[in-house]
């Protein structure tokens, strides 16, 4: 498999604060690689790094299958990105903003601003200041700045930041089209599993500056548990039934709610057993393992 992005035990350190240590990430050509994980996960981290805007403590980073030198800044000129929130000259127009970077990218394509501010749903807005732009039309232009050169690779920093479920559907369905009609690899962070699901090809899993998990969708899809989850009030009654019915594989978590991985019978013959022991049942549902699952479980946050 061709990869675009690769690390080789990429560190990097502030002071006595390691914000990686020994990340090595895989971003195939083509695809969407989500890098998940909470605030200070070093998920900014790693994507500076992948920038070239900060320089590793140690290890490397190879772009388009060349190792990235301090300094280098040609394969910037294949990427898009956007870091945290996006900076623009607050006086310019959102249309200025992108025809000035259009000059500075050496991109010449006529119309190539206005299409991007289309595709983002700023059409109306692109001669309006920037000073007078909401919180998420800016972030809306930042990925207008992002695509608007067609590049080979994007970067984004939580795409999804301060847009409404409208603009996250949009943004998902941008992505998708940029990879399936002009090959682009997108290389993305979130905290925001159930986008990421819908979304993702790929993701690799950030904790603690440690990159614990790289792992497709597909692949997790067919290694997805099934469980029965119950809810009941007296979660002691049900967990001594459940031992007494042969029910080795289950767990208790808190508010009430059983887990039940493995049973000797039929979901609706256990549900009848457990209400023949006169344990309440406020529901009985099958769930499949979700993408959020998964996370829980790995980095050890699961209740």
């Amino acid at each position: 498999m061709s990869y675009l992005i690769q690390s080789r035990r990429l560190c990097k350190r502030l002071g006595e604060k390691n914000l990686l240590s020994d990340v090595e990430v895989h971003v195939p050509q083509g695809r969407v690689y989500a890098l998940l994980g909470p605030n200070g996960a070093g998920k900014t981290t790693l994507m500076r790094l992948v920038l070239n805007l900060w320089k590793p403590t140690s290890g490397e980073v190879e772009l388009f299958g060349a190792p990235l030198r301090p300094g280098d800044c040609a394969p910037l000129g294949r990427m898009g990105s956007i870091i945290e929130f996006p900076a623009f000259f607050e006086m310019l127009s959102g249309l200025e903003n992108l025809r000035l970077h259009c000059a500075y990218m050496g991109y010449h394509r006529p119309g190539a601003a206005e299409e991007a501010l289309e595709r983002l749903g700023l059409g109306a807005a692109g001669n309006k200041k920037v000073k007078h732009y909401s919180l998420g039309m800016r972030q809306r232009l930042g990925l207008a700045r992002a695509v608007l050169t067609h590049p080979e690779l994007l970067v984004l920093d939580e795409p999804a930041n301060a847009l409404d479920a409208a603009g996250m559907k949009q943004v998902r369905d941008l992505l998708r089209t940029l990879c399936r009609d002009w090959g682009t690899t997108v290389f993305l962070s979130s905290h925001l599993l159930s986008e990421v699901e819908q979304i993702a090809d790929t993701v690799g899993i950030l904790h603690r500056g440690r990159l614990l998990r790289e792992i497709s969708l597909s692949e997790l899809a067919a290694q997805s548990l099934t469980y029965i989850e119950l809810v009941t009030p007296d979660v002691r009654a049900a967990a001594r039934v459940l031992e007494e019915l042969g029910v080795r594989r289950f767990k208790v978590l808190q508010e009430g709610v059983v887990r039940i991985y493995e049973a000797p019978m039929a979901p609706e013959e256990l549900s009848r057993a457990l209400a023949l022991q006169n344990v309440a049942i406020a529901s009985f549902q099958k769930h499949a393992d979700t993408l959020e699952d998964y996370y829980l479980r790995l980095t050890g946050e699961e209740n």
